[in-house]
């Protein structure tokens, strides 16, 4: 059957044109220069309310063989393989108070993990763990964290916070000298940094934003003093407050809710819409979890993988909405017998996500009784465009009478003045303003993490970079010895980011064996190699340019400004499962191709 004869319920080039004005009405110039960086006035709302007490200890020049920076999953896991393959010297750096990372300052209420716990939580089979919801919340995540902590003795040697200020090589030793705000200068054989995709919060740059006289925070920094209740809820303290709420991704998603039961009013201030699916949690099945075999974490997380990277598998093991998309691609072009062109499944992945998002309109019609606010929020964009939302409570949220959405039609914010938000040209007084605004993603590597390294010769990672990122499989960077960076960048990109995070851990767990027992002092990227890898990358992401420049704007597409330096620091273009078979296959041959040894 053609496309043409198809009974879709919607007109495809209705749908494109609609997507395109949009898109074209979000478009801004400065890209991810709208963003405030959070320094010198600004820097309060990156202090740690959460620290019981300061610890105080005195400065550390000792040596390690492994140093990671940063105490999320990427670093808890990294620091679990690393013990199981027997190295003991491993030392985390973290700059909260207590392992987490982002499950340490997310503690917003109603915060909890969009894909299912049971492949999200890393590490459940080893620690025996299964968690107690399909989506299970913050509180739980975070003891999963301190869990791993202590079952790999990981607490032992781990510096709090403490934040890295520098690194530099050592060629003389050997090493890396790690400097931090405590004065430390230890020393590393190896250095693996897992800052994290989502460290570093960002507060958009609208005129004024230091001007208001309330009370303001970041959701990363909740401060329940002031709004009462806990995660769970319960915002007593906003009864006879105006609050606002400036963001409406994945965190105001999960937190309007509870602020719109806690306040006296709301208001949601809205540049673009997000995609909101059923979410439909629910409790472990005690019967379900008592039956599960070994390996059946890695047979969940492979099989998500898969279909949410447009594979195709006989049974979807997970059942959700970040699958249902592929179910209705092999529904509508009964996939495996058809035998289609590659441009023939594009149409139909396109007709697929039309499909998917019509629903989830309607579902914004459905749910939402003032018809002009359920217009409003309806998104106008594909897919994966943003990072879909899953919730059952944000769209009747805005059925309360003391919830009011202001929805600026991809304008955004006017100003912020000493009484309140200016949008459309009203002002709204407000007693407190709430930042829902995220993380920085498509800054500068050094900006995110906070500091700069020195190689060898005085190299500059910042000055290395400053035409895009070279490395070789997204993990060494010529120049950088024994430097091991965890990202997604020039590797893969998974849904479930734990799951790329643990392969990266199992690559770098390898890398450091072969080294100390083979008696191999260094290792980097040779110039050959890092060029092919930085030209694969390219020329994979070329593939994708046209459907990111289609996008709205948002952190996937670098606020709708993309530019070279964006395709260089893309993700593998393969997909995510080819991109671990190469990694696999590279261990199993042995020969470390492409690092150069000495």
């Amino acid at each position: 059957m053609s496309v043409q004869e198809m009974d879709l319920g919607f007109d495809p080039d209705e749908l494109r044109e609609k997507y395109r004005i949009e898109r074209d009405k979000r478009l801004r110039g400065d890209a991810n220069e709208q963003y405030q960086e959070m320094v010198g006035d600004f820097t309060h709302y990156v202090d740690d309310p959460y620290i019981g007490e300061e610890i105080e200890r005195e400065p550390l020049t000792d040596e390690m063989d492994v140093i990671v920076i940063g105490g999320g999953f990427g670093g808890l896991i990294t620091g679990a393989r690393l013990k199981e393959s027997g190295i003991d010297r491993v030392r985390i750096i973290e700059k909260g108070g207590d392992f987490g990372g982002t499950w340490y300052w997310n503690r917003y209420p109603g915060a909890a993990c969009d894909v299912e716990s049971y492949i999200y939580l890393p590490l459940c089979e080893e620690l025996g763990f299964v968690p107690k919801e399909k989506y299970t919340h913050a509180p739980e995540i975070l003891e999963h964290s301190h869990n791993i902590g202590k079952k790999y003795d990981l607490y032992k040697d781990a510096c709090f916070q403490t934040e890295v200020t520098g690194l530099e090589w050592d060629e003389q030793a050997g090493n890396w000298i790690v400097r931090t705000n405590r004065g430390d200068a230890m020393r590393a054989r190896f250095v693996a940094m897992s800052n994290g995709p989502l460290n570093r919060p960002k507060l958009p740059g609208i005129n004024g934003i230091g001007d208001f006289k309330g009370h303001t925070f970041h959701t990363s920094r909740w401060d329940y003093a002031y709004t009462g209740g806990g995660p769970e809820g319960g915002l007593d303290r906003l009864k006879d407050k105006r609050v606002g709420v400036i963001g409406t991704g994945a965190t105001a998603v999960q937190c309007v809710p509870h602020l719109g039961a806690g306040a006296k009013e709301l208001f949601v201030f809205q540049r673009t819409p997000s995609s909101i699916d059923v979410r439909d949690n629910r409790p472990t099945d005690p019967e379900w979890a008592a039956g599960l075999k070994p390996g059946w974490q890695k047979e969940r997380m492979e099989n998500f993988n898969t279909l949410t990277s447009g594979g195709i598998v006989e049974e979807d093991l997970i059942q959700d909405g970040w699958t249902e998309i592929i179910r209705n691609l092999i529904s509508m072009a009964n996939y495996r017998g058809k035998g289609l062109q590659r441009s023939e499944i594009a149409e139909m992945m396109e007709l697929a996500d039309f499909q998917k998002m019509e629903q989830v309109r309607a579902r914004a019609q459905e749910i939402v009784n003032d018809p002009d606010v359920a217009e409003s929020l309806k998104p106008y964009y594909r897919q994966f465009c943003k990072r879909p939302c899953f919730h059952d409570d944000y769209l009747p949220t805005f059925n309360r009478d003391n919830v009011h959405l202001i929805d600026t039609d991809g304008k955004g914010i006017d100003e912020i003045t000493e009484q309140g938000v200016v949008a459309n040209g009203e002002l709204f007084e407000l007693d407190c303003i709430i930042f829902a605004t995220g993380f920085e993603v498509g800054t500068d590597y050094t900006r995110r993490s906070g500091y700069d390294l020195v190689g060898k010769d005085g190299l500059k990672l910042s000055d290395k970079w400053a035409d895009g990122m070279r490395s070789l499989h997204g993990l060494h960077t010529r120049g950088f010895p024994n430097l091991f960076i965890i990202s997604n960048a020039q590797a893969a990109f998974t849904t479930n980011f734990p799951h790329a995070m643990d392969e990266s851990a199992q690559h770098i767990s390898y890398i450091v064996n072969q080294c100390l027992s083979g008696n191999i002092s260094t290792i980097e990227p040779s110039e050959e190699a890092e060029d092919a890898w930085v030209q694969e990358i390219i020329s994979q992401a070329r593939l994708s340019e046209s459907y990111q420049a289609s996008c709205t704007p948002g952190y996937y597409n670098n606020e709708g400004k993309p530019n070279p330096v964006s395709v260089q620091n893309a993700t593998y273009g393969k997909g995510p499962n080819p991109f671990f078979k190469l990694m696999k296959a590279w261990r199993e041959e042995g020969g470390m191709q492409g690092l150069e040894l000495s």
